[in-house]
């Protein structure tokens, strides 16, 4: 990749690949005509320079002096057919989304939610998140749509850590998946549930606008910038009132998402059912999300032990029913997750069982005469018929990879 100057960008320009502002946030992904607000956006943070490979082309129906107010209107005409600007992944309302989204693939549905939760981000941090609102439903509303029939996938995806870079946009995406999977468990209207999806995607856009040398801070806090992380949740919930003009029941998800069950969370000390609904939700799924997932202090734990983690818990910091029907959803070995068996055998869990946690269904990786097997080639073993087979410890990603799988 090279640095090539803002000065340079085009409206109308496209990279093949995503153009990125760093490490961790990209500009605008691959294949996408860049807009002036795009550029606008860039100008306001103050960023001199982006990352790229190749030379741009230019968008045919778009003239390179386009300004911001086309581009408003095309993005306004492309929501209102369903689509969005990345043809690869459309925006389309959940009613009317057709099963040949299922044929794009999972994993291409869950980076294109990540990617784009990066972009809507990106131009919240700017304060430029006028019509974000709109974008962060549809989001929402595609996110409930593909993990209907596809829970096991994705739940993988998030165990599985394998997207690098858009930390914050994946920890939304991979929180907003968790929550879905509980309303949906507890039969929650559909308006309520997508309501609880959006609160789950923008829990954390406070921190957007926190001192970056607080939330990159390796060290301990002080108890002065201990106090400006605890804002989070309220500036969260100013942006999601104030800016994107969303509902009270969205805002009381951001804004009571680290309250706990005894009353000793923040910010307003709030007890048991006094806690908004959806926040306890996201509370649990938030908690699972940031155990399982990398981050610069600590490597991630697997979902066994973050599962433990959480039944320790004692009616502390999350809702004791609620965390049941967690637990019921993802299971002890959640989805995904890579165990070793009693005869040297490794396997994926493959399918949960409520009623017998500890012997779920599952996917061979290696066999006891250590032949591997891909994940469509790998026989299935039932722990629940095959008494002589069980479970004797989860592994990890890093385990996985020693072996050479």
């Amino acid at each position: 990749m090279k640095s090539i100057s803002a000065n340079l960008l085009k409206p109308g320009m496209i990279f093949a690949k995503p153009v990125h502002i760093d490490e961790n946030n990209i500009f605008v992904p691959g294949g996408i005509p860049i807009e002036q607000k795009d550029l606008d956006n860039l100008q306001k943070l103050g960023i001199d320079t982006v990352m790229a490979e190749g030379i741009p082309s230019f968008n045919e129906t778009e003239d390179e002096s386009a300004g911001s107010e086309s581009s408003k209107n095309n993005n306004a005409n492309d929501a209102q057919k369903g689509e969005s600007r990345n043809g690869d992944a459309p925006i389309v309302d959940i009613r009317s989304i057709s099963d040949d989204h299922k044929s794009k693939g999972a994993y291409r549905t869950y980076l294109s939610l990540i990617e784009r939760m990066n972009m809507a981000l990106l131009r919240i941090s700017s304060k430029d998140a006028i019509q974000e609102n709109q974008s962060i439903s549809l989001i929402s509303a595609e996110l409930l749509y593909a993990i209907k029939d596809q829970k096991e996938q994705f739940v993988s995806f998030i165990l599985g850590g394998e997207v690098k870079g858009y930390e914050m946009a994946k920890s939304s995406v991979n929180t907003a998946i968790l929550s879905a999977l509980v309303t949906q468990e507890l039969k929650f209207p559909n308006h309520k549930t997508i309501n609880i999806i959006i609160g789950a995607l923008l829990h954390d856009a406070g921190m957007l606008r926190l001192p970056r040398e607080i939330i990159e801070k390796r060290g301990e806090l002080s108890e002065a910038e201990r106090q400006k992380m605890r804002s989070h949740p309220l500036l969260a919930h100013r942006i999601i009132i104030k800016e994107l003009k969303y509902n009270d029941e969205i805002g009381d998800v951001v804004l009571q998402h680290h309250e706990r069950w005894d009353g000793n969370g923040y910010p307003y000390g709030f007890a048991g059912n006094k806690i908004d609904v959806g926040a306890r939700i996201v509370s649990i799924a938030d908690a699972f999300e940031a155990m399982v997932s990398k981050k610069p202090y600590r490597n991630p734990i697997v979902g066994y032990q973050a599962i433990k983690n959480l039944l320790a818990d004692n009616s502390r910091r999350f809702d004791p029913n609620i965390l049941k029907v967690f637990v019921y959803i993802m299971g002890i070995y959640p989805i995904g997750s890579i165990v070793l068996l009693n005869n040297n055998i490794v396997a994926r869990i493959s399918e949960v069982r409520a009623e017998a946690p500890l012997r779920p269904k599952v996917q061979v990786l290696i066999d006891e005469f250590n032949k591997t097997y891909t994940s469509e080639e790998g026989p299935f073993i039932d722990l629940l018929t095959e008494k002589h087979r069980y479970i004797t410890k989860a592994m990890t990603s890093k385990e996985l990879a020693d072996l050479n799988v």
